[in-house]
């Protein structure tokens, strides 16, 4: 299987994106303001606590947008408010020519939307769709859909952008890790989960184009819609880490690539590296035994299923099925291959808990 993951910050890259990250935060947050608890409820003027629009604008900063939003239910929260910005129901939306992650094909049933498809990885289909059909926004998933994606986001946002097309990118699992996300890159607004960057539970965040956001912000009018301050410090708390934390992870995952293609542990017959949608390791056995290996690894101390994918409750590594995106696209690799990500093991215990786990299901 060739697959054409992103490319991850090197140790150094990370390390002065956090460096850059906690300098904008000194500037919004003199003295000993970052270590009060936060704010809470609707300040007059404001309608949402103080800190909480404090940290939207650090965050705003940090990934040289606008202005951003911190809004509830996560990822998915974020692209629906995304959406909702960009699109009426019933309009019409483009998207990649591959299966739709699951949470987002259902914000597209709820909304009505009509979807047009055409094929990211060339560029001249995605002009010739938009030619033909109009749509009023693009969706793109920084992350691959399927494991033949080679597709360049710049390239791809510039492309729709040319045709005048608002566009929305699915930052969840590039955000930290690589580079630039899409509004960086000249999205009109990017969406991802602060639970995959360490971050509390249920906060989303869309960075972006002003105009944009505020369609966002104006749907915010109650409390119970709020991020409360506290809410947002533990964001801001859990990004700070997450540059390093994952370029760390990367390097075990680059190491174990090498390893497990040089013969290490009998029975793999090829691994490779993939954004699935998180950047884990595909590794395919000889024989049909991949659904004995999980079970055999979770006795010997992987974790059986993610919590938010990368969250900070995910410390042990995690050996599971493919994604659904990669079994719809490639239907029989699933019983002769395995996910694996790292998360904050070392390449030692993923080998250890690897070998013994596929000797016992070739005993």
């Amino acid at each position: 299987m060739k697959t054409f993951p992103l490319q991850s910050l090197t140790l150094a890259q990370a390390q002065q994106k956090q460096f850059a990250l906690v300098d904008t935060l000194c500037r919004h947050f003199p003295g000993a303001d970052f270590l009060a608890g936060g704010d809470l409820g609707l300040v007059p003027g404001l309608n949402q606590p103080r800190v909480t629009q404090r940290v939207e604008k650090v965050l705003a900063d940090a990934f040289h947008a606008q202005a951003a939003a911190l809004v509830q239910g996560a990822g998915t929260g974020a692209i629906r408010a995304g959406l909702a910005a960009l699109l009426k129901p019933g309009q019409r939306l483009l998207v990649h020519d591959a299966p739709v992650y699951p949470t987002t094909k259902v914000l597209v049933e709820q909304m009505g939307i009509v979807l047009i498809r055409a094929d990211f990885n060339d560029l001249l289909a995605i002009r010739q769709a938009i030619t033909a059909h109009r749509p009023d926004a693009a969706l793109v998933q920084h992350t691959r859909q399927q494991p033949q994606d080679h597709y360049v986001l710049d390239a791809v946002l510039e492309a729709i952008a040319q045709c005048g097309v608002p566009t929305l990118t699915d930052d969840n699992y590039a955000v930290m890790k690589v580079d630039r996300i899409g509004c960086e890159c000249g999205a009109t607004l990017s969406t991802f989960s602060s639970f995959k960057l360490f971050g509390p539970e249920g906060v989303g965040v869309v960075v972006g184009k002003a105009e944009a956001i505020a369609r966002i912000r104006n749907t915010l009018y109650s409390g119970g819609s709020q991020i409360q301050g506290t809410q947002a410090l533990e964001v801001i708390r859990g990004l700070v880490f997450a540059p390093v934390m994952h370029a760390v992870q990367a390097g075990v995952s680059e190491r174990l690539l090498t390893l497990l293609n040089s013969g290490t542990i009998s029975g793999v017959r090829k691994a490779a590296i993939a954004n699935a949608q998180s950047k884990v390791l595909i590794v395919e056995f000889d024989r049909p035994i991949a659904a004995g290996v999980l079970e055999e690894s979770h006795k010997r101390g992987a974790l059986p299923y993610p919590v938010g994918a990368e969250s900070k409750y995910e410390i042990p590594p995690l050996f599971y099925r493919l994604s659904g995106t990669f079994r719809e696209a490639s239907p029989g690799l699933a019983d002769y291959a395995i996910r694996i990500n790292p998360n904050r093991s070392g390449e030692e215990t993923v080998l250890r808990i690897l070998r013994e786990s596929v000797d016992q299901c070739l005993m």
